[in-house]
């Protein structure tokens, strides 16, 4: 049986966040926004549930990968093109819930959240948020299922991709999807690098 791929709908964001937070359990980003290892976790899993809940699930480019089971084990959370960034009108509905999810880290947050914004390409594209496999799922194919889902669109519009990689190890392997680094951003007051990627349609 092939790994599945298919549309979130708002009845699996609960199960989708924990996969996610379970996927940047050591993500350089979320040990920089989230320190407290015992309160990661939960801190994570909010915030996955706020920014699908409230910005990518409208644009229709959130995507999960199940098991044959069933269990959702991966997702992908992509905009479409000139939709990347989250409305003031969204923002404000979403704040309670990244209040709740961010708790002191909420400038920290806004940092990293500006730091992105501000080296965002500007031409139009898809833009892959967030991508993660669980624990329970790593290995199975279902983030090279997730990207080509995303990426066989992109290729079909003509449309360019561009992500972020919190992780250098991981640049090889959005590299055999055809994305290719074209910049660094690193986050301010000692944070993290992040590499830009930027794919052109094949």
């Amino acid at each position: 049986m092939g790994v599945v791929v298919r549309p979130v709908t708002r009845a699996d964001i609960s199960a989708l966040s924990r996969a996610l937070a379970d996927a940047f359990d050591d993500d350089p980003v979320m040990c920089w926004m989230f320190p407290d290892d015992a309160k990661r976790p939960a801190g994570m899993a909010r915030l996955f549930a706020a920014e699908t809940r409230y910005h990518h699930l409208a644009g229709g480019g959130a995507e999960l990968a199940e098991a044959p089971d069933g269990t959702i084990v991966g997702g992908a959370l992509w905009d479409p093109p000139g939709r990347w960034k989250q409305s003031s009108f969204d923002s404000l509905r979403s704040l309670p819930a990244v209040i709740r999810a961010l708790g002191g880290k909420l400038r920290v947050g806004a940092e990293v959240s500006n730091a992105l914004e501000s080296a965002h390409p500007v031409e139009p594209h898809w833009y892959l948020a967030t991508i993660g496999t669980s624990s329970a799922g790593r290995g199975g194919g279902y983030g090279k299922a997730l990207l080509n889902s995303r990426l066989a669109r992109c290729d079909a519009e003509g449309a360019p991709a561009y992500l972020e990689s919190s992780k250098e190890a991981n640049i090889p392997y959005y590299e055999r999807f055809g994305f290719q680094v074209s910049g660094r951003i690193v986050i301010p007051n000692g944070g993290p690098t992040l590499w830009k990627m930027w794919r052109d349609p094949r």
